[in-house]
């Protein structure tokens, strides 16, 4: 490709293939680029300086760093349902045919700059302080003029993927550092991962120019990652970002699969979410070069000097051509020196120490650049891009100017205040930052979680250091993780370094004007934040560092104050009169850098979103035409309608064949928890209304859990299968919701409880087999069990074999008929459900669905929870009393509250049953209770008094004619009292009020 295609673009060097040119689009320009490039690198080789407006003021922005530091750069990619919001162009690899939008670029943005004086620091909380019809009237403006990206409409198309793994040591960083602990982790036989944020491993290596045992440093780089490709045991990721560090070890991190392909990648998984949990962590994270702010620094042509030099050698790209450098230490001298080897003029060095003696500096005076000694960029001048900056020496102490300025004629400006360690996954994992004196950063503080730091991370910042503390780590972590004796078996190359004088950092340049009235001094360029905000919040009263955040917005964008927070940590602690490290710093929150929602989502949308749950017998069902019923996420039959036959037809047959002979129904969805360990009886007796430690091995017993405020939350059976072992059942919609109840307590308030919750639902199918003929039809495929009533008694399990599979059987009964709920293996169960059909085919066997269930239980004044209960009710109320035992000697939960004087009203809704005059109308569910239809004379305007509401209502088949249950205010004492429910069509149905019990009333019948 003809260099002139590419104004930028330099001759020859860098890593890209100029063999492969590709052509893509920004902002509706069609340019042309390297395999190799990132976007931000063929912007910058096109010449293209604007690559956004500001998210506040509309101002122009340029390129800045070259790597996830980057604020101003942030693209969408794609377009419609496909498109990608808020990318940064620096970490965007360039494909053939890729299209980016710069999310704010024009239209009303450039507008914005004209109301900058009316947006200080804080100005959305005083202008929403005011009338909302002022404020109303702007929302829309504002609207449209903040924000970055535009978020696409539709479904995403791209699909995304989660994994779990463990290892013994997680390496995050792939520079030297992180390359030497992987490998000195790996050859103490670890199992180790090492994740990088690039396309590459090597880190800085990959934007320097320096040497390894005499070869280009990417040499070197090479063979250790040849060696851990090679390793077994060892997971490399690159393009991956760990992004979260949690507790207990447990990491996040995005693996980027496909978007580098572009229209080329296969079929797959855009993103993958990884989540980690390592035995250790290694953090050789690195450290982000920071920017100096003075006047106008947002400039386009304003950029990072390790930036700079990571276009030159990296990617071929001078984004100028005559390079002015303002720094406080020797590592950015490297940036000059690079930009002079590729024959750009430097036009000097701006080094705000009086007296730099660094080798590097001596290189650079060897090699005729002039050397501003004591002296800073005030201000970079310019319109479209820098075309000049003001140059002035500084006080001794370098806060105020010494001297007039002068100009500077250049067009790029590369600036370096020392480095900033990327402390982001460390401060996550709970180690509170720590100001260092020596490195002037915040370096990471004592580790809460097993992880270790090395390299630019801590501050060191020689490339001997770095490999020498990741060595060292490696072998320390795989010791730590149970592998190696902690002796490294890995020897890092020797390197020979130039001297580096002592740095000296600046954080903000000293301008004639005031911060107040001098021209922008930009500290975080992606939300506007200047140094003048920054004195306005102090001035204002806010002296905590976390505040000053909140009301000027600083480090809230997607860099997450990589550039510019310990910048506007110096600048309060200036405004306050006091030290950086008595400021402090802000916390650094998952995540790093941002996540995307579909890769949080991974598969789990769509049809995946609410996953169906089936029954191993669902496909039965299916075949015999059975209508379904969704509860929760399971899918149920809801009845068996033969040909010609309606619901009510399917309902009573199925009801009769239960209450005549014999019936089956498939319970499999039912909650299935095991509770286990030496406190299981203890901990059940605190979650549970009755007590089940005095419960016998084998027996089973009612119980009902509440909610602290004294309501039921949820009811069910438990028993006791050993001393410590119990088996708790819970209602279909809840088991969910059980399980992580019981959770929370055990972890949060009962810790030193040994309890060990194992949900089975899934692991345990059931068939329900009922009816007065269930223990004939038992009996001829289960020969192990004693199945007389004497010998298996009601509320009790016996373990043995049906059909020939191991079961186990509780004689329960949520019908009010001789029960067996045999429950057996999931992949036993379709053959045994199949087995107990043909033995059960001579008594005339019916299998029954929910509606059946429903009203056989309704007939026995059974209650479900969350269909009679909506939250609010106690256990006096559903008449359940006598299931609450409170001589328990640390009682339960919810106990207290039972004891509430409301709680304890007469007038409360209380659990009864209705009988309709009309024994063939059935009341609709949920219909209103009232004492008349009609109101008193005279006080027609008021409202009617409503006495309750219904909650089951069914036509039973049993009684041949309609029932319902309802919650009545004080309705126990109403008994054979007359209400009225009146329904929406004008009709009024009138019922006595009974016993919720219909049928059965002894419960002689579950005996057999």
């Amino acid at each position: 490709m003809d260099a002139g295609d590419q104004p930028r673009r330099l001759p020859s060097g860098g890593r890209v293939d100029r063999s492969r040119p590709l052509q893509f689009t920004f902002n509706g320009r069609s340019l042309m680029g390297l395999a190799g490039d990132t976007l931000a690198s063929a912007l910058l080789a096109n010449g293209v300086d604007t690559v956004a407006r500001s998210f506040k003021y509309g101002r122009r922005r340029g390129v800045v760093g070259s790597g996830a530091e980057e604020p101003n750069a942030i693209v969408d990619l794609g377009s419609g349902t496909a498109r990608i919001p808020n990318q940064r162009a620096t970490q965007v690899e360039l494909h053939t045919g890729l299209v980016a939008t710069s999310g704010a670029f024009g239209g009303v943005k450039r507008l914005a700059g004209a109301f900058a004086p009316m947006l200080p620091a804080g100005f959305y909380y005083k202008f929403f302080m005011g009338p909302p019809w002022l404020w109303r009237r702007w929302e829309a403006l504002l609207r449209r003029t903040a924000g970055l990206g535009t978020v696409p409409t539709g479904a995403d198309p791209d699909t995304y993927d989660k994994l779990n793994h463990h290892c013994d040591v997680l390496v995050v960083g792939g520079g030297p550092a992180g390359i030497a602990a992987a490998i000195a982790a790996a050859r103490a036989d670890a199992r180790v991962m090492l994740v990088d944020e690039q396309s590459e491993f090597g880190g800085n290596l990959l934007g320097m120019v320096d040497t390894i045992d005499g070869a280009p440093a990417m040499d070197w780089v090479a063979a250790p990652i040849d060696e851990l490709s090679a390793c077994p045991q060892v997971t490399l990721l690159p393009r991956t970002t760990a992004f979260g560090y949690h507790d207990h070890n447990f990491i996040t991190a995005l693996t980027r699969h496909t978007d580098h392909l572009g229209a080329a990648a296969p079929a797959g998984p855009r993103e993958r979410l990884h989540r980690i949990r390592a035995k250790q962590v290694v953090l050789a994270t690195g450290a982000v070069e920071r920017p100096l702010t003075f006047a106008n620094n947002d400039l386009p042509g304003v950029m990072l000097a390790s930036a700079v030099a990571t276009y030159v050698n990296r990617y071929a790209v001078a984004p100028g051509e005559r390079l002015l450098l303002f720094a406080g230490n020797d590592h950015a001298y490297r940036t000059a020196l690079d930009w002079q080897r590729v024959g750009r003029q430097v036009a000097a060095v701006a080094d705000s120490r009086p007296n730099p003696t660094g080798t590097l500096v001596q290189q650079a005076l060897g090699a005729g650049i002039d050397v501003f000694k004591g002296h800073a960029v005030i201000e970079a001048l310019g319109g479209k891009r820098v075309a000049g900056a003001h140059v002035a020496p500084l006080s001794e102490d370098g806060r105020a100017l010494a001297g007039k300025p002068r100009r500077v004629d250049c067009d790029l400006i590369a600036c370096s205040d020392g480095f900033s360690p990327a402390i982001h996954l460390s401060s996550q994992a709970g180690a509170t930052p720590r100001w260092s004196e020596a490195a002037m950063a915040f370096l990471p503080g004592t580790p809460r979680q097993p992880a270790l730091s090395a390299g630019a991370v801590t501050g060191a910042m020689s490339l001997a250091a770095s490999l020498a503390e990741g060595t060292a780590a490696g072998a320390r972590a795989a010791h730590s993780a149970g592998c190696g004796d902690g002796e490294p078996r890995f020897q890092p190359p020797a390197i020979e370094e130039a001297a580096a004088g002592p740095a000296r950092p600046l954080f903000i340049a000293p301008h004639p004007q005031p911060v107040s009235r001098a021209p922008k001094q930009f500290v975080d360029l992606q939300l506007d934040v200047t140094a003048k905000d920054i004195e306005l919040a102090a001035r204002e009263g806010y002296r905590s560092v976390e505040h000053v955040k909140r009301y000027t917005a600083l480090g809230f964008g997607t860099d997450q104050g990589k550039l510019g927070n310990v910048n506007g940590v110096a600048i309060l602690a200036r405004a306050l009169g006091q030290g950086i490290a008595e400021t402090g710093v802000t916390v650094f929150r998952p995540a790093y850098t941002p996540v995307t929602f579909g890769a949080i989502a991974g598969r789990d949308v769509g049809d995946l979103f609410d996953a169906e749950r089936l029954t191993p017998m669902h496909a039965w069902h299916l075949e015999r035409g059975a209508a379904w019923e969704n509860v929760g996420r399971w899918k149920r039959p809801w009845h068996y309608a033969a040909p010609g036959e309606t619901l009510h037809d399917a309902v009573s047959r199925e009801c009769r064949s239960a209450r005549a002979g014999v019936a089956l129904l498939d319970a499999s969805t039912l909650g299935k928890i095991a509770v286990e360990g030496a406190d299981a009886a203890t901990f059940l007796d605190r979650i549970y209304t009755g007590r089940l430690s005095n419960l016998g091995v084998g027996r089973c017993r009612y119980s009902l859990m509440l909610r602290e405020d004294g309501t039921i939350f949820d009811d069910g059976v438990t028993a006791r299968l050993a001393d410590n072992r119990y088996l708790m059942h819970t209602t279909t919609g809840n088991a969910e919701a059980v399980l992580a109840w019981l959770e929370l307590w055990q972890q949060t308030e009962w810790p030193h409880l040994e309890v060990y919750l194992t949900s089975v639902t899934d692991h345990w199918a059931t068939a329900a087999l009922v009816g007065p003929k269930a223990r004939e039809v038992l009996t001829r495929v289960c020969d192990d069990i004693e199945l007389t009533r004497d010998a298996f008694p009601f509320m009790t399990v016996r373990e043995g074999h049906v059909a020939g599979a191991p079961a186990r059987i509780f004689r329960i009964s949520f019908s009010g008929e001789l029960s067996y709920e045999i429950n057996v293996a999931s992949h036993h169960a379709l053959a045994v459900w199949q087995a107990l059909m043909e033995a059960g085919a001579p008594f005339g066997i019916t299998p029954y669905g929910t509606e059946t269930m429903h009203v056989l239980r309704a007939e026995k004044g059974f209650i479900i929870v969350g269909q009679d209960t909506d939250g609010s009710m106690t256990p006096d109320d559903m008449g359940l009393g006598w299931a609450v035992r409170g001589d328990k000697p640390f009682g339960f939960i919810g106990d207290r509250s039972l004891t509430l004087a409301d709680h304890r009203r007469a007038d409360r809704l209380q659990f009864v049953g209705l009988e309709t005059h009309d024994a063939a109308e059935v009341i609709p569910e949920g219909a209103q209770i009232v004492a008349s239809p009609h109101a008193p004379k005279g006080k027609a305007t008021r409202p009617i008094a409503m006495h309750g509401h219904v909650t089951s209502s069914h036509f039973s088949p049993t009684l041949n004619r309609s029932i319902a249950l309802a919650m009545l205010k004080g309705g126990r004492a109403r008994m054979g009292e007359t209400v009225c429910c009146p329904l929406a069509d004008g009709r009024v149905i009138a019922a006595r009020v009974v016993s919720p019990v219909f049928f059965d009333v002894k419960g002689e019948r579950q005996h057999g």
